[in-house]
C-alpha cells in the first residue's frame, strides 16, 4: 500500500503533463499561493497597510510555510520514484541537492531560522522573495532558461572572465589618466571600477566621467569595446535558447515519426504528444505544422485520430 500510494502521489505531483485533473488543481493552488506570498512580501513594505493587518500577514506566513513544508517533505518522499534516480544510492539525498529541491528548501528555511537567529526584517523579506523561484517548476520558459545556463556554463564563464579582465584594465587605465585631475572620484583602482562597470555596460550614469583629454579618449575606447563585450552573454543566451527550441521541435518530430509508424496516431500517442507539448511550452500551432509537414513528406496516407471525439482528421 505505501508503495502504491507513493507511486500515485508521484504521478499526481511530479508528472506535470497537464492531463490529470488533481495534478492541475494542485499546480494551480501552489502557483496561486506562491504569487500571493510574493505580493504579501511587497505589501509588507507599505507601513500604512502592514501595521493595521500585521497579524493577518503573520497568519498567512505561517499557513504558507506549513503548505510549502508539506510539499517539500512529500517531494523528498516520492523522489525515489524518479527515473533519473532509479538504482542510485541515497536517491532522496541526491534529490535534496538538486536545484529545484534547494529552491523549495530556501523558500521555507528563513521562517525556521528566524527562531534560532535574529534576522533583520528587510533581509528576511528578501529571502522570502526567493519563493518566486518556485514558479520555475511550473514555467517551461524558466526551465528552458535554466537548461541553457547549465549547458552553456563554460561559455558564460569565459565571457564573464573576459569582462572581468577588461574591467580591471579599464579601471587601471582610468586611474592612471584621471587620478591627478579628479583625486576624489578616481582615488584608487577599486574606486575607478564603478566608472569602468557603467562604461563597459554602456549605461553611463554621468556621476563619474573623465575630464582630461587623455581620459576622454580612453573612455571612448572603453565604451566602444564595452558595446561588444557586454553583449556576449546576451548572445550566448539567445543562441542557447534558439538551440533548445530547435532540439525540442526535432524531438517532437521524432515522436511523431515513431507514432506514425503504423499510419495512425491513436489516443494514447496523442496524449503523450500533448503532454510533451505542454511540458516544453510548444504551441499547438507548431505541433500542427509539424504534423502537416510529416503528412506532406510521406507517400503513405497518414491518419490522425482526435483524442476527444475519436474521429479521423
Amino acid at each position: 500500500m505505501p508503495s502504491r500510494l507513493k507511486k500515485r502521489t508521484f504521478i499526481v505531483l511530479e508528472t506535470n503533463d497537464g492531463t490529470g485533473r488533481l495534478g492541475k488543481v494542485i499546480d494551480i493552488v501552489l502557483i496561486t499561493l506562491i504569487a500571493a506570498n510574493v505580493m504579501a512580501v511587497l505589501f509588507e513594505t507599505l507601513d500604512g497597510l502592514y501595521r493595521p493587518y500585521a497579524h493577518l500577514f503573520a497568519l498567512f506566513e505561517v499557513f504558507s510555510v506549513a503548505v510549502f513544508s508539506v510539499e517539500y517533505a512529500v517531494r523528498v518522499w516520492i523522489s525515489s520514484e524518479r527515473a533519473e534516480y532509479s538504482g542510485a544510492i541515497w536517491p532522496r539525498l541526491r534529490y535534496m541537492l538538486s536545484p529545484m529541491a534547494l529552491i523549495d528548501l530556501f523558500a521555507i528555511l528563513p521562517f525556521y531560522l528566524s527562531f534560532l537567529v535574529a534576522f533583520d526584517l528587510r533581509f528576511l523579506r528578501v529571502l522570502r522573495l526567493l519563493r518566486v523561484l518556485k514558479l520555475t517548476r511550473y514555467s517551461s520558459a524558466m526551465t528552458m532558461l535554466l537548461d541553457v545556463i547549465r549547458e552553456e556554463a563554460s561559455t558564460f564563464f569565459a565571457a564573464f572572465f573576459l569582462l572581468l579582465v577588461l574591467l580591471i584594465l579599464a579601471a587601471s587605465g582610468a586611474y592612471i589618466v584621471e587620478h591627478d585631475a579628479q583625486p576624489d572620484k578616481f582615488a584608487s583602482i577599486p574606486h575607478a571600477m564603478w566608472w569602468a562597470i557603467i562604461t563597459l555596460t554602456s549605461v553611463g550614469y554621468g556621476d563619474v566621467s573623465p575630464i582630461t583629454p587623455a581620459g576622454q579618449f580612453f573612455g571612448s575606447v572603453v565604451s566602444v569595446i564595452g558595446v561588444g563585450v557586454a553583449a556576449l552573454p546576451a548572445g550566448i543566451l539567445a543562441s542557447g535558447l534558439a538551440d533548445q527550441v530547435r532540439r525540442k521541435r526535432e524531438e517532437m518530430r521524432r515522436m511523431l515519426l515513431e507514432a506514425l509508424k503504423d499510419g495512425v496516431i491513436d489516443a494514447e500517442e496523442e496524449l503523450e504528444l500533448e503532454a510533451y507539448r505542454r511540458r516544453h511550452g510548444i504551441s499547438v500551432k507548431i505541433l500542427n505544422e509539424v504534423k502537416s509537414q510529416l503528412s506532406s513528406e510521406s507517400t503513405v496516407p497518414r491518419v490522425f485520430v482526435c483524442r476527444h471525439c475519436g474521429k479521423e482528421n
